[in-house]
């Protein structure tokens, strides 16, 4: 449904571990480089579970935690390190401290204004929410799709 990334392989919304669901994607050729069209449909295809409680169940959970998490790295990276905003420019923002010392992690330096860090800011948000009003729009758009695999959740969810 979303012809820019790749197909779904399978979906599961039976717990396994600490996830909840879990979606898997088979690639149809090996990639090394990301398209912005690709990615901006990663981040629709992360936020489908949290779109999906939206309009089957009308609350929000904790259930899409995770996938906000990855959803929101993919925006970050994006802006910052990929220069794939129109609004920050092809510009990366934070230098990488690649020093790992004691189980240091890897970070970013912070090398840019309080003004540009509000812009990052917006323009994640603005992706963040245009992958998820695709979300929506897909699964409205295949609202029978939705209540026949989400049916049992709902039942099980409601007993």
């Amino acid at each position: 449904m979303i012809p820019e990334a790749d197909p779904v392989h399978k979906v599961t919304i039976i717990p396994r571990g600490r996830a909840l669901g879990l979606t898997t994607y088979l690639p149809i050729d090996e990639k090394h480089t990301y398209s912005k069209a690709y990615l901006e449909a990663m981040i629709a295809y992360a936020l489908g579970g949290r779109a999906a409680e939206k309009i089957i169940f009308k609350e929000l959970t904790t259930g899409a935690g995770n996938d906000i998490e990855r959803a929101s790295e993919l925006a970050r990276k994006m802006v910052t390190e990929w220069g794939m905003s129109d609004r920050l420019g092809p510009l990366a923002y934070g230098a990488k401290e690649e020093e790992i010392f004691l189980g240091r992690q890897i970070t970013r330096n912070r090398n840019y204004s309080e003004q540009t860090a509000e812009t990052i800011d917006a323009e994640l948000k603005r992706i963040v929410v245009i992958g998820l009003k695709r979300a929506e729009l897909i699964l409205r758009n295949n609202i029978d799709t939705l209540h026949r695999l989400c049916g049992g959740a709902a039942r099980a969810r409601d007993s």
